[in-house]
């Protein structure tokens, strides 16, 4: 027979599985503000209101930009790249001339390559244009 107090973690136990949200990757496109403004590498940015229709960009302390949704035609690959090591031989093969047995060697001729692995698929593009000062309108203006 369960104790009341095992029935009760339990149904805690039920209710955070169920708490559990589903993770959406969203690719923020800049590619319209790449073309009328400079972006330092490593600007510093915040960006907010990803669950409104129109979130917010600020990067740095003047860009200040405004996204929009748009969905994807079928579904987007995000992946990830890094850099492969040399490709690495290693010698096989019993031989009374084969001084390298058990030896591993690095093949310089080969041209680096480069390693690829997913990271996520998507379903939404948030394209973003840059605020002008017409768009900002005070909350105090009431026409």
């Amino acid at each position: 027979m369960e104790r009341e107090s095992d029935q009760i973690i339990k149904a805690m136990d039920d209710d955070d599985e169920e708490e559990e949200e589903d993770e959406e990757f969203v690719l923020l496109d800049l590619g319209n503000v790449y073309v009328q403004r400079d972006i330092p590498a490593n600007a510093p940015y915040m960006l907010s209101g990803l669950d409104t229709l129109n979130p917010m960009l600020v990067i740095g302390d003047n860009l200040k930009m405004v996204g929009e949704y748009e969905e994807t035609i079928g579904t987007c690959f995000v992946f990830s790249e890094s850099e492969s090591g040399p490709v690495v031989h290693e010698e096989k093969g019993p031989s009374e001339a084969n001084l390298f047995m058990g030896k591993c060697i690095i093949d310089s001729k080969q041209a680096s390559s480069k390693k690829v692995k997913p990271v996520a698929c998507l379903h939404k593009v948030l394209k973003f244009r840059v605020v002008q000062e017409d768009d900002i309108k005070p909350a105090t203006d009431k026409n």
